[in-house]
C-alpha cells in the first residue's frame, strides 16, 4: 500500500452515501423506519453543513475550504477540514448535542489544516448548544467555544467538475493521493446532452452517462492511453472501475458519491468549471 493513502472505515463510507436532502421538524409521528432516527426541536440533522469558522479559547480560527459537517438521522455525526475524517457520536435533545469522543484518522495535514483540526476536535467533546439562525447554525461548548456553520445547498449533477478525492470499494474508503500532479487529478463533468468527461487519473475520458432518477449508467469510456507511475495508474483504475455500467449517485451539498452495482465507486467534490460560468441543476 503506498504510504501516501490511507484506507478509512465504513463510518466514512456513510457519510458519503447519505441521501441527498435536508431534515425538518416534523409531526413527531414518523412511519416505516423513522423510530430510530433522532428528533430535534433544532433541525440538525440530515443537513450538509459547511464550517465557516472555530473558536476556541478565544481564538478564532477560519475553517480550511471545503470543511464541513453533518449529523445523520441515526445520530453520527461527520466532520472533515480538508484532510483527515473526523467521527464522533451525537445525542440531539432539543437544542442540545452531546458528542462522544471524536476519533479521526491520522493522516499528516499542513499546518492550517492541523490547526483547525485540533479546534475541531477540541470543540466537537461533550454537550454543546445549537442556536440556528436562518441558515447559519452555531455550537457553542459549556466552555464557550463555537463552531460557526452555514448550510450547504446541494451542487448539480450536471455543469459542475466534480473533483476526485476518494475511492470506494464496498466498505472501505480510501483517500486519493495528495501529492498527485496537479493535472493528474481526477475530475470528471456531466454534460445536460446526457455525456461525460474528464480525467481519470493519467488519462483524459469521455463517454455516455444517461441520468435517470437516482441512477447513472455509463457507457465504455473513449479516452486517450498514456502511461504514468504506478500510483497514478492505481487511481485511475478504480476511477474508471466506478464509472463502468450501471451505478447510483447521491449529492449532499458539494459531494457527490457514484457507486456502482459491485460497490466500486468514488467520492468528489464540487468545484465549478471556468468555462460553465454558473452551474446547471440536473
Amino acid at each position: 500500500m503506498h504510504t501516501q493513502r490511507m484506507a478509512v472505515s465504513v463510518s466514512v463510507l456513510a457519510l458519503l452515501t447519505l441521501a441527498a436532502c435536508g431534515t425538518e421538524s416534523g409531526s413527531g409521528s414518523g412511519s416505516g423506519d423513522g423510530s430510530d432516527t433522532v428528533q430535534s426541536d433544532v433541525p440538525v440533522t440530515g443537513v450538509a453543513w459547511s464550517v465557516d469558522s472555530l473558536t476556541v479559547d478565544g481564538k478564532k480560527t477560519e475553517a480550511p475550504a471545503g470543511s464541513r459537517l453533518e449529523i445523520d438521522p441515526k445520530g453520527r455525526a461527520k466532520a472533515g477540514f480538508g484532510c483527515n475524517h473526523i467521527s464522533a457520536d451525537a445525542r440531539v435533545e432539543g437544542d442540545r448535542i452531546t458528542f462522544g469522543k471524536p476519533v479521526s484518522t491520522q493522516m499528516a495535514c499542513d499546518e492550517t489544516t492541523e490547526k483547525a483540526e485540533k479546534a475541531a476536535l477540541a470543540a466537537m467533546d461533550g454537550e454543546v448548544t445549537a442556536k440556528l439562525s436562518g441558515e447559519k447554525l452555531t455550537l457553542t461548548t459549556e466552555g464557550g467555544d463555537t463552531i460557526a456553520l452555514s448550510e450547504e445547498k446541494p451542487a448539480g449533477l450536471v455543469g459542475t467538475r466534480w473533483a476526485v478525492n476518494t475511492l470506494l470499494s464496498g466498505e472501505t474508503a480510501t483517500s486519493v493521493p495528495a501529492d498527485l500532479p496537479k493535472e493528474r487529478v481526477p475530475h470528471l463533468t456531466f454534460g445536460e446532452d446526457g455525456t461525460v468527461h474528464g480525467n481519470s487519473g493519467c488519462n483524459s475520458f469521455h463517454g455516455k452517462a444517461a441520468v435517470e432518477g437516482s441512477t447513472i449508467d455509463f457507457g465504455p469510456p473513449a479516452g486517450t492511453r498514456k502511461m504514468c507511475p504506478e500510483a497514478e495508474m492505481e487511481v485511475e483504475r478504480a476511477v474508471l472501475a466506478a464509472l463502468d455500467g450501471p451505478a447510483t449517485y447521491t449529492i449532499k451539498g458539494s459531494t457527490l458519491t457514484v457507486t456502482s452495482k459491485d460497490g466500486k465507486g468514488i467520492g468528489a467534490t464540487a468545484a465549478p468549471t471556468k468555462s460553465e460560468g454558473t452551474q446547471e441543476h440536473g
